[in-house]
């Protein structure tokens, strides 16, 4: 859909062209004479004959044939031009920065579908409307400013919002960030985000094009489009940040169930960006300071060194990596003496290696040389260098500059004094470098980077799950709420191991079954959903008297069809739940029970089908994650087998669209394995 006119046009044309360049088509016009562009350019103007030093039309009707139009005037005029375009003036691109249309009203939605339908019967191309346009390293065709410095080896940038695609340039500015593209898709009308990506993929040159790519995303409108391509891309050697702004409440509505309560169409973002190897970013500042790391050399490990002048920056700095599971290691032993013995009395190497404010620019080169050569278990160098306003810097990040040029080891540059150092932290930048003025940022975004796991694979693992089964049950069953019985029915079709259960409204099979499994046992009242929230549960119920007491008041509990009993099993509470989100497919969710679900909501979410990789991943990805390994002496839980037990309901979620939610809470990790003590189901077909 994407052509060659609107990426590389010979010829433009800006309707609604002026010589106002504090207007949106007098300020287009001005950016494309400045960046260049070395096409023809012709502008229409009823009042004009010459814009800026560009010969003006009347009519649209008057100008030669033109392969990209930019469209600056009144929305309701838009239509009969842009027909008019396409029908007699070949035009084969267009980049309508005009609003007032479906973002607005209905009948704007109406305008829009008609340019839409002249866009499409000419098999033209457009971006927008309401937009502010397109630029690269062939035009500008934006009405905002500031225009970045383009490059080949610059970032795309593909934002859903105008406006905030401006603040992001902004904060990249400062940076040192470069471009090789900018698109703003405003109404997405025939170009989204989506087939942006998807034009990339399909036309990537690993020689040529740029390997990063910036997101701002304000909604997914087809998840599948956007993980295929965006997983496409990383596979051939790209980087993806991305922002997903606009998170709604929606899937909240009606929740019945700790998944439901949980997940929302958010989650299904973090899910499906996790699926891809896409870093997310929650913020402009985020997300560029994630693009420059991308422009430094591969990180190859997890183990950080920090080299500084000034000690509180760099606590601030290890504090933030050790948060995102970035390792500072200690550096001790003869090969860190020999280092502090070549520095200032004073200067500590132990990590981070603290020069002292007195530290010479050799004495930077020095640690650095260490960290490179001499200390095998470093991965990558945090490099923390300002100026209290008494010295010139130009030597110190000479320093740097060629340490960065020759070290295969990734050096990340933290120069805060862009006020008092402004003119050297210039130089460093126009060198072809990044920097990172604040240490906390880079921390925190460093640690997203590493932990984004790569794409995922697209197999389904059917291995353990009876498919014929599973579908069998479900189609003969109603909607609602399932059974119990139906539920474990479901459950051992996938090979999920349950607990032992009984549902029966018998007294005699009540305390046969306790007798059988042996006290302690629980009971459950079957029929209401919130058991909890009508005293319908009783835990450690260690005699047959007990038994009978809670077996005859559960019965007369208003809706309660029968009771559950089970063995009172000791364990590790785990939580596995997934949730149906339109567009995206099955949601899955897992992490600790009780309060860390409840309370701290720490849970990781995956997209259905899941990999193992992707599994594990969501598994170490949790705060709690050192009680699933087992810390202070207490031991961990089978990790396998709970990996083992999520990959296979992400397998019967992908051939069971009729369920939309499925609680396991809690499944028990015992000295026995994992089971499944306690599940609902919802399907809606």
């Amino acid at each position: 859909m994407i052509n060659r006119e609107l990426i590389n046009p010979q010829s433009i044309v800006v309707v609604g062209g002026s010589n106002n360049v504090h207007k949106p088509g007098g300020r287009t016009v001005r950016n494309l004479l400045d960046g260049k562009y070395q096409g023809e350019l012709y502008v229409v103007n009823a009042k004009e004959t010459e814009v800026q030093g560009v010969r003006s039309y009347k009519n649209v009707r008057d100008i030669p044939e033109t392969e990209l139009a930019i469209i600056s005037i009144p929305g309701p005029s838009c239509p009969e031009v842009i027909d008019i375009l396409a029908k007699e003036k070949q035009v084969k691109a267009f980049i309508v920065v005009s609003a007032g249309f479906g973002e607005e009203t209905k009948a704007g939605g109406l305008l829009e579908d008609q340019i839409l339908q002249s866009v499409n019967e000419a098999g033209a191309t457009m971006i927008g409307p309401n937009c502010i346009g397109v630029m690269n390293m062939n035009y500008h065709g934006v009405f905002t400013q500031p225009i970045p410095e383009f490059h080949p080896e610059g970032v795309d940038f593909i934002s859903s919002s105008g406006g905030t695609a401006l603040f992001i340039i902004e904060s990249a500015l400062t940076k040192g960030l470069r471009f090789s593209s900018v698109w703003t898709v405003g109404n997405s009308k025939q170009i989204g985000v989506e087939e942006v990506l998807e034009y990339m993929d399909h036309h990537f040159d690993p020689c040529l094009d740029s390997k990063i790519k910036m997101l701002y995303v304000e909604s997914i409108k087809n998840p599948d489009k956007l993980l295929f391509h965006a997983s496409s891309l990383i596979r051939k050697g790209c980087r993806i940040a991305a922002i997903k702004a606009g998170s709604t409440e929606s899937g909240k509505r009606a929740a019945s169930s700790h998944t439901g309560a949980i997940a929302s169409s958010d989650s299904a973002a973090e899910a499906l960006f996790r699926k891809a190897g896409i870093v997310r970013c929650f913020s402009r500042e985020e997300l560029t300071t994630v693009a420059c790391i991308f422009t430094l050399k591969e990180i190859k490990g997890k183990n950080c060194a920090i080299v500084t002048h000034a000690g509180g920056p760099a606590v601030m700095l290890a504090d933030a990596l050790s948060k995102g599971r970035v390792n500072v290691p200690q550096l001790e032993g003869p090969i860190a003496d020999e280092l502090k013995s070549k520095l200032y009395p004073g200067s500590a190497v132990g990590n981070p290696i603290d020069i002292i404010g007195t530290g010479t620019p050799e004495h930077l080169a020095t640690a650095i040389d260490y960290c490179e050569q001499r200390f095998e278990e470093i991965d990558l160098m945090m490099v923390i260098f300002g100026s209290p306003g008494l010295v010139k810097l130009y030597d110190t990040y000479e320093v740097l500059h060629k340490k960065m040029e020759e070290c295969r080891k990734p050096i990340f540059p933290v120069l805060p004094s862009i006020v008092t150092a402004g003119p050297e932290v210039k130089s460093f930048i126009k060198k072809g470098h990044v920097n990172f003025s604040d240490e906390v940022t880079l921390g925190t975004a460093l640690s997203r980077v590493i932990n984004t796991p790569r794409p995922a694979g697209m197999d389904i693992q059917v291995y353990g799950v009876n498919i014929p089964e599973i579908r069998r049950m479900l189609e003969s069953l109603p909607d609602g709420y399932l059974s119990p019985e139906n539920v474990r029915r479901i459950l051992k079709s996938a090979q999920i191991p349950l607990v032992d259960e009984l549902v029966t409204t018998e007294r005699n099979e009540v305390t046969a079954f306790a007798r059988k499994v042996k006290y302690p046992v629980v009971i459950k009242v079957v029929g209401p959903v919130h058991k909890s929230d009508i005293g319908g549960v009783a835990l450690n119920i260690r005699s047959e008297e007990h038994l009978m007491f809670e077996y005859e008041r559960m019965m007369k509990l208003p809706e309660v069809t029968a009771v559950m009993i089970q063995p009172m099993l000791k364990g590790l509470e785990l939580f596995l739940g997934a949730k149906y989100e339109d567009r995206f497919g099955h949601i899955v969710l897992c992490g600790l029970g009780g309060i860390f679900v409840e309370v701290l909501q720490d849970v990781s979410y995956g997209l259905a089908p899941l990999s193992y990789d992707e599994t594990f991943s969501m598994i170490r990805s949790l705060r709690g994650y050192p009680i699933i390994k087992g810390t202070r002496g207490q031991q961990g839980i089978d990790e396998q087998q709970y990996a083992d037990i999520i990959v296979r309901l992400s397998t019967l979620l992908r051939i069971s669209p009729e369920i939309k939610e499925i609680d396991i809470n809690p499944l028990l990790a015992t000295d026995r394995g994992l089971f499944a003590v306690d599940a609902r189901i919802r399907i809606e077909k």
